[in-house]
């Protein structure tokens, strides 16, 4: 045995190579960091960005606090009146998250390229459907339903509806298309129709991540929803933008608050969840 070991060769150690940048790669790289300095520069000055106020805001800020903010009038949120929007707002975020991920699941089916029924025709619609859902903002969607649906809930639902649609469906496309294909034409060869592919190949490779995505799209949703309502679309939104505009600065610090307790409270419930997704692997 010992005969067996001398004669086996040694591993051989890995060779480094030594790499430097040369003309014009080196002018290209220091070219590039040299634009960017100079469009920032540009920038500040082009915006009038005052960089020495900057050095004083936290002092500001902090004074700001102390005169008008503190101290928060908390018996104003343990009202039941406030109580009853925190609960609509919770509502509000889980229909717009589970509206959202279910249209946001065939989104992301034939915004695929691997797994799309034709990529000339249905994926680029289903992409323009998801960028389109995506590039606009949840508060110009809530401003946009306010205005042509009124004030209520409604809006505030259809405007995370609409968010959560795009902020999913373009990850769930990812996931998609990152998968590994063997198992998909095998069940594509005994004969099986786009929808068992997409069940029994695709579904099982991407479940835990859509697990993920589901959670944390339920945790962006939530905490869009907080401020949704101050366009009009209900909820805590609309608690304080009445108290802003009556300038009741005590209970406005009360209602921030309770909106940055409810989303560290979110924050812990999707960790947790995610952990137990973890698990799931």
């Amino acid at each position: 045995m010992n005969r067996a070991l001398e004669s086996r060769p040694a591993p051989e150690t890995p060779r480094r190579e030594w790499r430097r940048f040369r003309f014009p790669g080196s002018a290209i790289r220091y070219g590039v960091w040299l634009c960017i300095l100079v469009f920032l520069v540009y920038a500040v000055e082009y915006l009038e960005i005052p960089l020495d106020r900057l050095l004083g805001m936290f002092g500001r800020m902090g004074a700001t606090i102390a005169n008008r903010y503190y101290p928060p009038d908390i018996e104003y949120i343990m009202d039941a009146d406030y109580l009853e929007y925190v609960i609509e707002t919770v509502q509000m975020a889980y229909l717009g998250a589970l509206f959202g991920l279910l249209a946001s699941i065939p989104l992301g089916w034939f915004g695929s390229f691997n797994m799309t029924p034709s990529r000339r025709y249905v994926y680029p619609l289903a992409r323009f459907v998801t960028m389109g859902c995506r590039a606009v903002h949840e508060m110009i969607w809530a401003i946009l339903f306010v205005t042509i649906i009124g004030f209520g809930m409604l809006p505030g639902v259809l405007a995370l509806v609409f968010f959560c649609t795009g902020f999913a469906g373009k990850l769930f496309a990812e996931e998609i298309e990152a998968i590994d294909m063997g198992p998909v034409e095998a069940v594509r060869a005994s004969g099986a129709n786009l929808f068992q592919i997409m069940l029994f190949g695709v579904f099982p490779q991407v479940r835990v991540a859509f697990t993920g995505i589901a959670i944390y799209t339920w945790d962006v949703s939530f905490r869009a929803a907080t401020v949704v309502g101050f366009f009009g679309a209900g909820g805590m939104g609309w608690y304080l933008k009445r108290n802003i505009l009556q300038i009741e600065t005590e209970r406005v610090a009360a209602i921030l608050i309770s909106i940055i307790a409810l989303v560290l409270l979110s924050e812990a419930l999707s960790i947790w969840a995610r952990a137990q997704v973890m698990k799931m692997k």
